[in-house]
């Protein structure tokens, strides 16, 4: 067994790893970015390292300066996390020339699952049902009608190197398919340097659905169960369970059994997770993630597995600790993901410093998370804040105490997921075991209000008065009984210890938060968000209709679209693509066209 290993990733998941190798009697390496300096993690593992500047690229994506600190440091493995290294599969073969052992699949495993194209040949091949489409790219928007017209509409256009939502574009008819097509490989370009892409049919309202397997060196292949990931915004997902509350026991069987002869199809070893598409009865592969995943959490609840010593397990040689037979999942998980967003308006990235932080705790509670009380959600990296994971003996129950849990998580600073999630777990849909597709999908594409939340009660005056808001929360002794009362406070009357200050009206250009919701004045579009400016799709004298997309912002690994929120032409455009924008920066100012 190893006696010390590097963790290439940082904040909650690595240190979820971190706990797994204290545990196992082994030594933790972290490597950080200057940004990530003071982050929890860091002060977590045995020994760390400073591996580059902020940005991922000059850092936690250079694989031969993580390999040289690995080396320095005297560490047998590395384990990746994920996101990052964790499916590159030059970074596996790195590892291996270096004599360092990557906790992960073989690099060919990796190479063969991580083209969408050749992982549904070879699942065809293995006999997993694939969605209808084709196999080869596609390399003209020709060639993309005739296909399209052979397998019917609707069709996604899918980058073949894709993943996370990146590079997928959907065309419910013929008309939309060149703007699809041509999307979908501007985007695979931007993100995966690979502008390949292929075709199949869309399956509209499928539920995701994924399946966990265990692979070992001694020819022992595993699955665990199923996990439910339909809760999704711009195809990330926000809320999975486990068992799926739509999966029959023979589909489940047969899913399971699917996994397996596909993760032997390409040799695989380590943990892995098949993703599926299933309506009815039916079930088609998706992908493999060729690695641990963010919801491996809610497997581990009620299957009682470590999924992470596994792991390192089967890269230090050892047979799995448990067979098929020894699998026997108990009762109901649920995980939600704390983000920092928010989604009353749009899912938008809130990057801030936390105030104040305390983890809800009790029976069937877990927490991962990376963060503390004065940790900052940075704007460069994944907005995740931690992860909430229960375990109750059936869904219902397990629902009532996610929604214990939530009320009782206390973040504040960045605004986050929790308000969503307790809304969310209320729905009669989501309690009678649907996806929400259309409730997730209104708030994804407008400002929302999320009813019996404190964003949907927070008061405000008249739209050129409305400003930001803190709550603070007191207590009153009324008649011997004690009340909890919440406050919320304009930004504008606190003092710079947080107190009430003297009240000063905002100005026009003050006022606001971004396009088509309360922009800074009538002719002017905003940043809602602090950025960088991915694309520009307008120059001064264009005229645009309401809705028309002016530019597009990327935040915290998020691309937001900003749009006009009137008809009129762009007398001015305060930005470039490549520019950095604060929040309520001024974008364009569109004028309404006279009659």
């Amino acid at each position: 067994m190893f006696t010390k290993v590097l963790v290439a990733n940082r904040g909650e998941i690595a240190i979820r790893v971190f706990r797994t190798l204290r545990e196992m009697g082994i030594q933790s390496v972290a490597v950080y970015s200057e940004t990530d300096r003071d982050a929890r993690f860091v002060r977590f593992a045995d020994e760390a390292y400073c591996i580059g500047p902020g940005p991922a690229t000059e850092s936690y994506l250079k694989g031969d300066e993580v390999v040289a600190v690995a080396q320095r440091a005297g560490a047998e493995a590395i384990h990746p996390g994920y996101g990052f290294l964790a499916e590159n599969a030059g970074f596996a073969r790195a590892c291996a020339n270096a004599g360092i052992v990557f906790i992960g699949p073989p690099a060919e495993a990796i190479d063969a699952m991580g083209s969408k194209i050749e992982a549904r040949a070879l699942m065809d091949r293995a006999g997993v049902p694939i969605v209808p489409g084709v196999t080869d790219p596609v390399d003209t928007v020709d060639d993309a009608r005739t296909i399209a017209d052979e397998i019917g509409y609707p069709v996604a256009v899918k980058a073949a190197a894709g993943g996370g939502g990146k590079g997928f574009r959907v065309a419910l008819t013929p008309d939309a398919l060149e703007d699809a097509f041509e999307g979908a490989r501007r985007e695979s370009e931007k993100f995966f340097a690979d502008s390949v892409v292929y075709l199949e049919r869309y399956l509209p309202e499928p539920r995701h659905v994924e399946v966990q397997v265990l692979a070992d060196t001694h020819g022992t292949t595993i699955w665990l169960g199923e996990r439910d990931c339909s809760v999704q915004r711009r195809h990330q997902k926000l809320v999975e369970e486990t068992p799926s509350p739509i999966v029959s026991d023979d589909l489940r069987r047969r899913m399971g059994e699917a996994s397996v002869r596909a993760a032997e199809a390409v040799g695989y070893t380590s943990a892995g997770t098949l993703e599926y598409l299933v309506s009815g009865e039916e079930f088609f592969f998706l992908e493999m993630n060729t690695r641990i995943q963010v919801e491996h959490t809610v497997t581990e609840m009620v299957t009682g597995v470590d999924l992470i010593r596994e792991q390192v397990r089967v890269a230090a040689g050892e047979p799995l600790s448990i067979g098929q037979d020894d699998v026997d999942p108990r009762g109901h998980a649920f995980e939600c993901r704390i983000n920092a967003e928010d989604a009353a308006n749009r899912f938008l990235p809130s990057p801030a410093p936390i105030t104040a932080y305390r983890e809800p705790t009790g029976p069937g509670i877990r927490v991962d998370s990376g963060v503390e009380a004065g940790s900052v959600i940075p704007e460069i990296y994944d907005p995740m804040v931690a992860k909430l994971i229960v375990w109750d003996i059936d869904r219902d129950t397990a629902r009532r105490r996610m929604l214990r849990a939530l009320d009782e998580y206390v973040v504040e600073g960045p605004r986050t997921l929790i308000p969503f999630h307790r809304w969310l777990l209320q729905l009669p849909e989501f309690i009678d075991g649907g996806a929400c597709h259309a409730e997730v999908a209104k708030l994804a594409e407008s400002a929302t209000p999320i009813p019996g939340t404190e964003e949907a009660a927070t008061p405000a005056a008249d739209a050129e008065e409305a400003e930001p808001t803190v709550k603070r929360s007191l207590t009153a002794e009324v008649n011997g009984r004690r009340f909890a009362v919440d406050l919320f406070i304009p930004e504008s009357q606190l003092g710079s210890a947080g107190a009430p200050a003297p009240r000063r009206k905002r100005s026009r250009t003050e006022s606001g938060s971004g396009a088509g919701h309360g922009s800074q004045a009538p002719e002017q579009v905003v940043s809602p968000m602090q950025g960088t400016v991915l694309r520009v799709n307008v120059a001064e004298g264009d005229v645009v209709a309401q809705g028309d997309v002016i530019c597009v912002i990327e935040a915290m690994k998020m691309e937001n679209e900003v749009s006009a929120h009137q008809p009129g032409t762009v007398h001015k455009l305060s930005v470039a693509e490549g520019d950095s924008v604060g929040a309520n920066q001024l974008i364009a100012i569109i004028s309404e066209d006279a009659e």
